[in-house]
């Protein structure tokens, strides 16, 4: 039995002692079960004050009388005591060995069957190409890429996406600055990656624009003026209207520029440990959205107003008029949203939800698009769900592309890996293993550092990225649970297992201490906190179990002996409780896209 079924099953009998104690049917829903807290002794709390509406009686005496009656009719629970409204009651010791036993012979502990639940679809990254990923674009990847593996774990058949925004004024600097400073660079000429060069590009543009901005600024424009009248603005913008009318020299450079980013963007996809099932393209799905409004407008639920602009009247939904199409016909960012959004329902029937893994200055926009959706028709279309997150600041301040100010992700990652391979060798741990051995676990660590980091917070949060305190081996990180998997590792090694090896029941029914029930009951309680994670989207509450179960593992593990330990019912045991432990971790850390190394 899990915890979770353990916790309804407690709601069931509480629900029926209830009814017989005081002569009212009480649903078991309405009873709330809850860990014992570790100041008072038991294992399992229920929340009592709102029987006392039935019981008539003192919180303390309602909890007395429902104590006494579980306690005459459930033999797993063997005491019970009363603090105020809450009814702590203590479970038999062979439960919590049974259901560890239980739970260390499942191989697919805690997971759902594969496609038992429905098809969801899950949006992260999504660059513009013009410019490298960023630090940014790390918290939006591993965010995303949790939320799917943890949506996958519990049943959904997840699919992964993401629009790649090719279209549109940001490319076009920096094809414009290209072809007016490059010479003819390319990634093969320059030794950069592709994604760097067109960035670099980008930022050559902003530097351009704002010299011609000063310019005329000395000549007497206003700030506005200048920026509106500013050649090399005015060039870019012919620029895109000739993309736009399909000139084929400006799509053969823009194919050229964007083939270079794509190159760069795999390459950084690959080190970061993440994929998509599906990629698309701005470039092919904004006349399609394009198409869709004007079939709304045929049908009523849009509307045109005398300018020949296309609108959405959204303020019963407590929002504004949304504009669709501008006068000229032209399309905005929504209007390629939506066209995006219908194309993917089209090609996965049956698709339930989408999740946008997007940063919170767009949570109005998504409350638009969905609602658009809803008055489009689109079924379910209530369902979907934007993931926003908060910003990743430095010491420094806002990260700013065109200023060429952003943490760069390939700089990072491979700064990571650099202070993972720095702390290595001065442990001097690494005797007897090659250089391919190294590097790998130099990866693990720094990568698992990075990634920890960047997840242990709240998704909504805004969030300080410390490079040296994400890697520390002491506190709340990847390292230090990394850490204690591999001590872990080590036990079942000594013992002569390995992960999948059959452990021997323990034959014990008590005998072990307060420690060690809580511990289990942390192990078991991992099932249940997938579930919560999954179901709010929100990967910091598996990588906080996990670091509560490393740090419970690190405490018992000094105050235990366990191969050492001479009653071999009690080391088989302790070996147990070990192999759950490190089965979790590395489950939860693997849903994060962590990999567990061998050895530190």
């Amino acid at each position: 039995m899990s915890q979770a079924t353990l916790d309804l099953f407690l709601q069931k009998v509480a629900a029926e002692a209830a009814s017989r104690c005081f002569g009212t049917p009480v649903n078991p829903a309405d009873i709330a079960v809850q860990r014992t807290r570790k100041e008072f002794p038991g294992d399992r709390t229920l929340v009592v004050f709102p029987l006392t509406r039935i019981s008539r009686l003192s919180p303390e005496a309602t909890a007395d009388a429902l104590g006494k009656s579980i306690l005459e009719s459930v033999a797993d629970v063997i005491a019970f005591n009363v603090v105020k409204g809450f009814l702590n009651l203590t479970v038999r010791p062979g439960y919590w060995v049974s259901a560890l036993e239980a739970a260390g012979a499942d191989s697919d502990w805690g997971r759902a069957a594969a496609g038992s639940l429905s098809k969801v679809m899950v949006e992260y990254s999504s660059p513009n190409t013009n410019k490298p990923l960023h630090l940014g674009h790390l918290r939006n990847n591993f965010l995303g890429h949790a939320v799917a593996e943890m949506l996958s774990a519990i049943g959904h058949d997840v699919v992964k996406v993401q629009i790649i925004n090719d279209r549109g004024i940001h490319i076009c600097k920096s094809m414009l600055a290209w072809e007016r400073f490059g010479n003819g660079e390319t990634p093969a000429s320059s030794g950069m990656k592709g994604d760097k060069l067109v960035g670099k590009y980008y930022v050559a543009f902003d530097q351009w624009y704002r010299t011609e901005i000063r310019d005329l600024m000395d000549r007497g424009l206003s700030e506005d003026e200048a920026k509106a009248q500013a050649p090399s603005i005015l060039q870019a913008q012919e620029l895109l209207r000739r993309w736009e009318a399909g000139d084929e020299d400006v799509m053969a450079l823009w194919r050229r520029l964007n083939g270079w980013v794509y190159d760069g963007f795999a390459a950084t996809y690959e080190a970061m440990g993440v994929h998509f099932d599906r990629l698309y393209y701005e470039s092919e799905t904004y006349q399609l959205g394009r198409q869709e409004v004007l079939d709304g407008l045929a049908r009523g639920v849009f509307f045109q107003k005398e300018d020949g602009s296309v609108w959405v009247d959204l303020t019963e939904e407590g929002l504004d008029e949304k504009l669709l199409l501008r006068k000229d016909g032209t399309t905005v960012y929504i209007t390629q949203d939506i066209g995006t959004a219908l194309q993917r329902y089209r090609d996965f029937p049956g698709l339930e939800r989408q999740i946008y893994t997007v940063g919170n200055e767009q949570e109005y926009h998504f409350k638009v698009l969905f609602a658009i959706l809803k008055r489009m028709g689109v079924p379910h279309s209530e369902r979907n769900f934007h993931l926003s997150y908060g910003m990743v600041h430095l010491p420094e301040g806002r990260m700013k592309s065109r200023e060429g100010t952003v943490v760069d992700a390939d700089d990072l990652m491979a700064e990571m890996v650099q202070t993972a391979r720095s702390m290595a060798e001065e442990r001097g741990k690494l005797d007897g293993l090659d250089e391919a051995q190294k590097e790998q676990l130099y990866r693990q660590v720094g990568f698992g550092a990075l990634k920890y980091f960047l997840l242990k917070v709240s998704p909504g949060k805004d969030m300080l990225f410390d490079p040296a305190a994400s890697i520390d081996f002491i506190g709340n990180t990847g390292p230090f649970i990394q850490f204690n998997f591999v001590r872990i590792a080590s036990i079942l090694k000594s013992a002569g297992l390995n992960w999948d090896s059959p452990l021997a029941p323990s034959g014990l029914v008590d005998g072990f201490d307060e420690m060690e029930s809580d511990l289990i009951q942390t192990c078991l309680d991992y099932p249940q906190v997938l579930q919560t994670a999954a179901a709010s989207y929100d990967p910091s509450l598996l990588a906080s179990y996990a670091y509560e179960l490393a740090r419970g593992f690190s405490s018992w593990y000094q105050d235990h002996s366990i191969l050492q330990e001479s009653r071999p019912e009690l080391q088989r045991l302790r070996v147990q409780i070990a192999a759950l432990c490190g089965k979790n971790i590395r489950s939860a850390m693997g849903l994060l896209g962590i990999d567990m190394p061998d050895r530190m």
